[in-house]
């Protein structure tokens, strides 16, 4: 019965959102509906894909089969290119038999899978660049320490500034030479003509919302910048709510490292959240006005590289910032806790924060499918990833062993976004400076973005501990 304990937090979430809708009577529906449905939809592809290969079995797969796939999902976009545009029935029949093939040939759980390598391989990769600068000091976890006397202290265990930092700044140039070279622009509009097709929303929102799947909370606005100053309440929200619920795809390998969890479940769950976000964010804040970007909108990244060599020098600018903010906001946060744990402690010895939070958390995470004496551990990380921030939250993942397999998965879907009180400051001042006149819409949507990128990642979470 733990299993179906999600379809109790599925209920609850939803019922939230509903509590705190600024207008119940707006709230579009078939939206919702739609938003829950890719949810499922996209983890069932993906954590089921074997089974569902499997039940198809009776279907012919050639060894080459994969290609006629890939040539029936980019054959309408081809024939429109060459001024041959397909009817209706034959776009929908094209997408129904690739639809097919993938699920036969369960293509995306390859795709997912063949990840898995490649983070792999960059985290190796950005091992080599890293040893060339630090030397000893970027080995792996349990390298031993000596002492001044040449006595063995201990273990250092995963050095944290010379190993997972040092990925971050690799990770982010390869994203800045795949974004030079248009791979990530037609990522982008893959996903953005899909969620608009669907969810029915507009351009914009589509585009900023599909944008968030790889880039982070105020870079994804940089593609819709000339639409932000006409942008409706409801679509501001839903921008807002798709920055916190995502996290960046060039921060998404230092999780692997610090917490060992699959790339897979968290590729997932970045996907999963995307439909979630749109669907908390309608609910919270349904649209009442007539977006100015009903249509679909061009992907424009900008772009002022010279060649490779060039973006590939400023992603590691970027990613060496990003490295440094997430180094020193570590320091900071971490030493916080304990000077709070600190504080606690002197009122009572037996109690802290990690303790205060799984308290307050422990029915969240119960309600998604984490059993009841796990759920205060969880509730805890849960607690930490919103009053903290994420990368606190996953390195204490990291260094819980006993956790159950079920409450790791259900973890790491819950805790794979940026919702937490900070995020709020860093939109208001990321987003307000690139249309500083919708200033006061951001600081009042603030928290109500917050708790939609939460409860959408709650969702992905619960539909995930179902399917486990």
């Amino acid at each position: 019965m733990v299993r179906f304990t999600g379809l109790l937090g599925l209920v609850c979430f939803i019922g939230l959102a509903y509590a705190w809708s600024s207008n119940r009577k707006a709230i579009h529906w078939r939206t919702v509906g739609w938003g829950m449905a890719l949810q499922w939809i996209l983890a069932l592809i993906v954590l089921k894909g074997d089974l569902i290969s499997h039940a198809l079995g009776f279907i012919p797969w050639p060894r080459h089969a994969g290609w006629a796939v890939l040539v029936l999902l980019f054959l309408p976009m081809i024939l429109r290119k060459a001024g041959l545009p397909p009817g209706a029935w034959l776009r929908r029949a094209f997408g129904g038999l690739a639809l097919l093939g993938l699920l036969r040939g369960n293509l995306v759980g390859s795709v997912f899978d063949k990840a898995r390598l490649v983070v792999e391989g960059l985290m190796g990769f950005a091992k080599e660049g890293a040893t060339f600068v630090f030397g000893p000091l970027a080995t792996p976890a349990g390298a031993a320490v000596t002492n001044a006397q040449g006595v063995t202290v201990g273990s250092i265990g995963m050095i944290f500034a010379f190993v997972v930092l040092p990925t971050i700044i690799f990770v982010a140039s390869i994203f800045a030479v795949l974004y030079y070279v248009g791979a990530m622009q037609w990522v982008v509009g893959a996903f953005s003509r899909a969620i608009s097709r669907f969810l029915k929303v507009s351009g914009a929102e589509s585009l900023s919302v599909s944008a968030s799947i790889l880039m982070g909370q105020t870079e994804a606005p940089l593609t819709i910048r000339p639409y932000l100053a006409n942008l409706t309440r409801s679509e501001l929200m839903v921008i807002m709510t798709a920055g916190m619920a995502h996290v960046s795809g060039s921060i998404m390998v230092a999780y692997v490292q610090v917490a060992h969890v699959d790339v897979v479940h968290l590729l997932t769950a970045v996907l999963m959240t995307a439909p979630g976000a749109i669907m908390m964010a309608k609910i919270l804040v349904p649209e009442t006005g007539v977006p100015e970007t009903s249509g679909e909108v061009k992907v424009n990244i900008p772009n002022t590289d010279a060649n490779v060599l060039d973006a590939a020098a400023r992603g590691a600018s970027e990613g060496l910032h990003l490295a440094i903010n997430v180094a020193g906001m570590l320091i900071a946060f971490i030493a916080i806790i304990a000077m709070l744990n600190g504080l606690i402690h002197a009122v009572h010895d037996k109690a802290s924060l990690q303790a205060i939070l799984g308290w307050i958390f422990r029915p969240f995470a119960f309600v998604m499918g984490v059993p009841w004496k796990e759920a205060g551990i969880v509730g805890s990380l849960l607690g930490e990833r919103m009053v903290v921030n994420e990368f606190v939250a996953f390195i204490h993942l990291g260094s819980l062993p006993v956790l159950s397999e079920k409450a790791r998965l259900v973890s790491t879907f819950a805790l794979c976004g940026f919702a937490n009180f900070s995020s709020i400051a860093i939109q208001v001042g990321g987003i307000g400076a690139l249309v500083p006149e919708r200033r006061g819409d951001l600081a009042r949507l603030g928290l109500k973005a917050m708790v939609a990128g939460t409860l959408a990642n709650f969702m992905s979470a619960c539909i995930a501990g179902i399917l486990s």
